[in-house]
């Protein structure tokens, strides 16, 4: 019997641009089984979201075109099929989960009401009948207090519970493939393992298909069956999740692999994937990776490749991918043993507190405090990495933003050097801080002004420390900090919107550099770029902070970057520390459960073959109301009722490493 469910055959996509036709997506064919999830893998700008749009005729409009191919699911060619015809297949037969659930939803619209849409919709249902409907949806996707969130409103729901709302709309309709487009990108690890979860237990309750669009390599070593690798518009390898992590064959999926942090690699440079993907491939005449491959040969860039077979589910496209020796062979590496802190102390934190008023009535009164930083200690050193984190929510950015003054402290003191308290100095007075201190935010789009060029962002802060520099000399600056974090001197001249995610981030970074900084906080600012991307930003962070010995606090819910980077690591929960230590000591040896069940959500490309431990569940307590005694015990599997009453004071267990536990 076919178990096919869903048959792409030579897919085509272009965009009109002018008098003329781009091509984006060329020549792609897929096969999605019945019951199984098909990860589909590559760099942003291969062509992954756009295959998956075009299959609920939802391509972007007037610009995007179908130029061709055949999607074929239930007798019917999708691409075929009249608008109408493919409005009873959308949302019913195949749903969507989309990337960003806040821009998918409806703001105007109550949870409920969204969802009650898509009953009534396909299923004609009405009354107390769609509204017990909507509540078995919420349980059924692990969202407590369902009866309460059918009236909230998107932006009252936090990332993770907005992206459980996507997956019970996309449930609602009962369909039988489900298009996942990077459900997980920039949530904590947490939350990536109850959404993980979630569709894999769709899978196996219901015989749904899944194609899982991610960048993210662990999660699709964790939870895909076949795995499909996209590059320049075109699929260049297909093979089981297994085979593909085990045994890859196309240069460029080898690459990938290469370029993931991990902590064995400490103290050398990660593989990077020189240049970008090549914006007029479909004028090559060979092999549209070849400028970038390390392997290629004349011949790779005169001729394509056909498909070579490796097994009946493992194919690549590559002219010597069966001559290349072992991928594993090939990225052996000698570790080195961590860099070691300068004792000069940067910046120290003593009982630090940032606390919100809440305001409520129609007097605005205050009528309570939301806690997002309670009582931190931190301390940072010349040339170190303290890694900072936590879920959503529990106080990570807040802390970096204090620390420049973004965010105004309610308590505690700020001490630059270990003396100079910057605390309570006045706006007029914080140039000292300003010139020690400075910020790269996560999205660097949004923290650069679209109306100056790119060498006037970067000379801005210039005036900070260097006033009496006149314009040639702040531009020979410029042309220099661009040179160094990798981009054209000539780049001074664009505008923000002209470059790639990582050549902003670039850009975020030289303009933090422009002051000379002691002290840079790094606020998530490789979390929603490829692995290729992000490598290339890890390595220029680590050549930086060897010529400059700059400190980095770096605020992540990545852990394999911060087994890679950091030197040392503190866990952040409900506003609290609850574990510091060195990065060797906490990934050997985590002595607070919440640092444990974060190890155990975070991914791994080794996912099948380990058993996982049991997760964490729940989400973290509303810093308005936190709980009594320990913040962690509602969620924690070993709270005793001492936990429940008492704050648990700091307590050593290794050198360097202590911990918030009374376990």
């Amino acid at each position: 019997m076919d178990k096919t469910r869903l048959k792409i055959e030579g897919l085509k996509i272009g965009f009109q641009q002018g008098a003329q036709v781009v091509p984006a997506v060329d020549e792609v064919s897929l096969e999605l089984r019945k019951g199984e999830m098909l990860a589909l893998l590559g760099e942003s700008g291969s062509g992954k979201s756009l295959t998956a749009l075009s299959l609920l005729g939802l391509l972007p409009r007037p610009s995007g075109r179908l130029m061709g191919g055949h999607a074929w699911f239930d007798g019917k060619d999708l691409y075929a099929l009249p608008e109408k015809e493919l409005q009873k297949i959308r949302g019913r037969s195949i749903a969507m989960i989309f990337q960003e659930p806040m821009t998918a939803l409806n703001p105007l619209m109550t949870v409920g009401d969204q969802l009650g849409e898509v009953l009534k919709t396909h299923f004609k249902m009405h009354g107390e009948a769609v509204t017990k409907r909507c509540e078995e949806l919420l349980n059924e996707v692990e969202i407590p207090e369902a009866s309460a969130r059918l009236r909230s409103y998107p932006h009252e729901l936090s990332g993770g519970l907005r992206q459980r709302v996507m997956i019970a709309m996309a449930l609602a309709g009962e369909p039988e493939i489900l298009i996942a487009d990077e459900p997980t990108t920039a949530l904590d690890v947490t939350v990536q393992a109850q959404i993980m979860r979630l569709l894999t237990r769709l899978q196996e309750r219901h015989g749904t298909s899944i194609l899982f669009i991610t960048h993210n390599l662990a999660l699709a070593a964790q939870g895909a069956q076949r795995c499909a690798v996209m590059y320049a518009g075109e699929i260049v390898e297909t093979a089981t999740a297994e085979e593909l992590f085990h045994s890859p064959r196309h240069p460029y999926t080898r690459l990938l692999l290469h370029s993931l942090p991990r902590s064995e690699a400490r103290g050398t440079a990660l593989e990077t994937i020189a240049g970008m993907v090549p914006r007029n491939w479909s004028e090559l005449s060979g092999c549209r990776f070849a400028e970038r491959c390390p392997y290629a040969h004349e011949e790779c860039r005169t001729a394509k490749s056909a498909w070579r077979e490796f097994s009946a589910d493992h194919r690549a496209r590559c002219h010597f991918c069966q001559e290349l020796s072992s991928w594993r062979e090939m990225s052996a590496r000698q570790s080195s043993a961590g860099s070691v802190a300068l004792p000069e102390v940067i910046l120290r934190t003593d009982g630090l507190r940032v606390w919100f008023p809440v305001k409520s009535g129609w007097l605005h009164r205050t009528t309570g405090q939301l806690k997002a930083v309670d009582g931190v200690d931190l301390e940072l050193h010349a040339g170190e990495t303290l890694a900072l984190v936590g879920e959503s929510g529990c106080g990570k950015s807040t802390i970096g933003k204090s620390l420049i003054r973004l965010v105004e402290p309610t308590d505690g003191r700020i001490l630059l050097h270990g003396t100079d308290d910057v605390t309570h100095l006045k706006r007029s007075s914080l140039l000292p801080l300003r010139r020690e201190v400075q910020m790269i935010f996560q999205d660097p789009f949004s923290s650069l002004d679209p109306r100056m060029m790119v060498g006037e962002s970067v000379a801005e802060g210039m005036t900070l420390r260097h006033p009496e520099w006149d314009s040639s000399q702040r531009e020979a600056r410029v042309a220099e900090l661009l040179k160094q974090v990798g981009l054209n001197p000539a780049d001074a001249t664009r505008y923000p919107h002209q470059f790639s995610g990582g050549q902003r981030q670039r850009i975020g970074l030289a303009r933090a550099l422009a002051v000379e900084p002691r002290l840079i906080v790094c606020d998530e600012c490789t979390s929603a770029l490829d692995v290729s991307v992000q490598a290339q930003i890890l390595n220029l962070l680590k050549e930086i902070q060897c010529a400059t010995s700059v400190a980095y606090l770096f605020i992540t819910h990545d852990l394999s970057v911060v087994g890679y980077l950091a030197d040392r690591v503190a866990v952040m929960y409900l506003g609290h520390l609850v574990e510091e230590g060195s990065a060797e000591e906490i990934f050997a040896h985590p002595a607070h459960p919440y640092t444990k069940a974060l190890f155990a959500a975070a991914p791994r490309l080794q996912g099948r073959e380990q058993a996982v431990p049991r997760q964490l569940s729940g989400d973290v307590p509303s810093p308005i109301h936190p709980p009594t005694g320990c913040p962690f015990h509602p969620r924690c599997p070993h709270a005793t009722p001492q936990c429940a009453t008492e704050f648990p004071n700091w307590r050593n267990v290794g050198k360097w490493h202590r911990v918030r536990c009374m376990g």
